[in-house]
């Protein structure tokens, strides 16, 4: 069943700064984690803004307990102010209502997607180690020396033992990317990162690529899917999160933007 919730956030003149920030933070990676499981479909910042804090959101759970539930699991719970409408199936609703073209029972509307960005890695590489014309192809083996992960979940220091892209060079000029790497969280949290995925273009964009030329990332494609898994409790929703990548060669690193799938 899905729920609308509209929540009022009232801050206590005399809570501590740092019960706020954790609070706040706690928030962002709960919110994620509940996006992640299916609980949180849409947030939204009602306009005109008038001086509360408000915010509205559509949820979904399989009873009113289980909604109690995720709600009293907020970290801001103590400070809201929610209040909560289930919702039904209206039969005007053109999404759920009907027949198809076709005569036949219409199916329910799938979500669309959303991109959600989670961080950004921008990683120095190393000397590659050129492993030449192998049975599967052009095997190259790029470390990444060092790096650096900033965005709304977490800030994390790549950790360069193992840290490489064990790249594959196609004779068209693209690269097939198997990317690994260990994130250390600033609070102690180790993440574990595979990205797979495969960097094409114009064959002269690849040559300059190739050649350690600076090329803008938006005159060729680089697209990676990624998988994290971590035993910390607090991030432990990465280990179900579907994500992919953008990514950019530098002449002396590469940069990528990890996104979940919600």
């Amino acid at each position: 069943m899905d729920y609308l919730v509209e929540f009022i956030i009232t801050i206590p003149d005399d809570a501590p700064p740092a019960e706020i920030e954790q609070r706040l933070a706690g928030e962002t990676t709960r919110v994620a984690e509940l996006a992640s499981q299916g609980h949180v479909l849409r947030v939204w910042k009602p306009l005109p803004e008038d001086g509360p804090q408000r915010a509205l959101g559509l949820y979904h759970a399989t009873s009113h307990e289980e909604m109690e539930a995720i709600l009293d699991s907020l970290p801001l719970r103590p400070w809201m102010e929610i209040s909560v409408t289930a919702l039904a199936e209206h039969p005007n609703d053109p999404a759920v209502g009907g027949m198809s073209a076709g005569n036949g029972p219409k199916l329910d509307a799938l979500p669309d997607p959303e991109l959600r960005h989670v961080y950004r890695l921008d990683a120095e590489l190393g000397a590659p180690a050129d492993l030449g014309d192998t049975p599967q192809g052009h095997r190259r083996i790029i470390p990444l020396i060092r790096g650096h992960a900033a965005g709304p979940y977490f800030d994390a220091e790549m950790l360069p033992a193992g840290a490489a892209d064990w790249q594959t060079v196609r004779a068209s000029g693209s690269s097939v990317a198997d990317i690994r790497y260990t994130l250390e969280t600033a609070a102690g949290a180790l993440l574990y990162v595979q990205s797979q995925g495969v960097r094409h273009g114009d064959p002269d964009v690849l040559a300059r690529l190739a050649a350690g030329e600076d090329v803008d990332p938006s005159e060729y494609t680089f697209r990676t899917s990624v998988t994290m898994e971590t035993a910390d409790p607090n991030l432990a929703w990465v280990n179900d999160g579907v994500f992919i990548a953008v990514g950019g060669r530098r002449p002396s690193g590469v940069s990528y933007d990890v996104y979940l799938v919600a």
